[in-house]
């Protein structure tokens, strides 16, 4: 979409990436496709707790506009602002990216679970660990610990885990229930990012160092190779350990 819209990008105009994931094969975050598509432009991204739904609505909700550029960031945020619409600033591109690329990929395994029919205790572990397999990734890729609990980070997990107009959600809610990947998304009008994101993000990972086993069983189950259930038994099947084992590091 950038490449046919290249031509048209008026010199030092910022480009704000509104996607929230990783592309194919190279694992790129969308700023760094920018800058290889249109080079010398302020590359940004708009992130958070935004279910389109209720911004079109009017209902008040808070997001974050990143850039590096701090200058250009406020520009945007007054650009955007609205009555019900809170803008804030955050240096921190990698980790908003990162943050929202992830959420993704653990929200369909939030949706998996309302699949098969588990309750909210489930729920709230899986946000809860889910939270920790982001932010370890988030920092290793060079994100800032702060952006993981902010609206980037914790407050879109939250919203996309658990909303039922959450478009990654319903996809692992319809896994849960049984039907196929494929039925799934061919029925759907619009973008489940964490679907093909989960693949590049566990790659990721790997190159990093990282574990993310909530995220490698939602691969498994993406692929066909898992069932749902199954999926759930591994987790908890996994050998006890300390609960902020390795995230001071």
């Amino acid at each position: 979409m950038l490449t046919g819209l290249s031509g048209h990008v008026e010199a030092g105009a910022a480009v704000l990436s509104l996607a929230k994931g990783l592309e194919q094969g190279s694992r790129r975050r969308m700023t760094e496709v920018i800058a290889e598509v249109v080079p010398g432009h302020c590359a940004g991204v708009l992130t958070g707790p935004n279910l389109a739904r209720e911004i079109v609505a009017g209902q008040p909700a808070a997001t974050v506009v990143a850039m590096t550029d701090e200058s250009v960031a406020r520009s945007v945020q007054e650009l955007l602002g609205t009555a019900t619409f809170r803008v804030y600033t955050n240096p921190d591109v990698v980790g908003c990216e990162m943050a929202g690329a992830t959420k993704n990929v653990l929200a369909i395994a939030a949706g998996i679970l309302q699949g098969l029919g588990l309750g909210d205790s489930s729920l709230a572990a899986l946000v809860t660990r889910g939270l920790a397999e982001l932010g370890r990734l988030g920092v290793a890729m060079g994100g800032e610990r702060i952006t993981m609990a902010g609206l980037a980070g914790v407050g879109d997990l939250v919203a996309t885990c658990t909303s039922s107009l959450s478009r990654n959600r319903m996809v692992g809610e319809q896994l849960g229930r049984g039907r196929s990947l494929h039925d799934i998304t061919a029925a759907m009008r619009m973008v489940a990012e964490g679907v093909k994101t989960a693949r590049p993000l566990l790659e990721l990972a790997a190159a990093n160092g990282v574990e993310m086993p909530i995220g490698e069983q939602v691969a498994a189950v993406l692929d066909g190779g898992t069932a749902p259930a199954d999926a759930i038994l591994a987790l908890m099947s996994r050998s006890a350990k300390p609960e902020f084992d390795g995230l001071g590091a």
